[in-house]
């Protein structure tokens, strides 16, 4: 019974995370290349995707407000992306501080 109960309740957290973000996918992974115009990131698995960046585009950066000029090649990022005309359109790009990375 508990298990069952358990199980339910997993389920529904995963089905109103999945209802949060909507039709949005996640690229994660290390930025490539930084264009006025969009991003291309690499994923641990060795994929490539390029994402567009809008006038809408929200960046984030430690948490904390950014902008597309802040982000670097080799920066590990995060990007909520929308599916728009077969491409991927970023709504938001959240990577890490680089301040820690460059502290040695």
């Amino acid at each position: 019974m508990r298990k069952a109960a358990m199980l339910l309740t997993v389920l529904c957290l995963s089905v109103g995370m999945a209802l949060a973000h909507g039709n949005e996918k996640h690229v994660m992974g290390k930025v490539t290349q930084v264009l006025p115009t969009e991003v291309t990131v690499q994923s641990t698995s060795g994929e490539v995707q390029t994402v567009k960046i809008t006038n809408t585009t929200q960046f984030v950066r430690g948490g904390a407000a950014a902008a597309l000029t802040d982000l670097k090649v080799g920066d590990k990022v995060v990007i909520h992306a929308k599916p728009v005309n077969g491409g991927l359109e970023a709504s938001e790009v959240r990577f890490g501080s680089t301040t820690a990375q460059t502290a040695h």
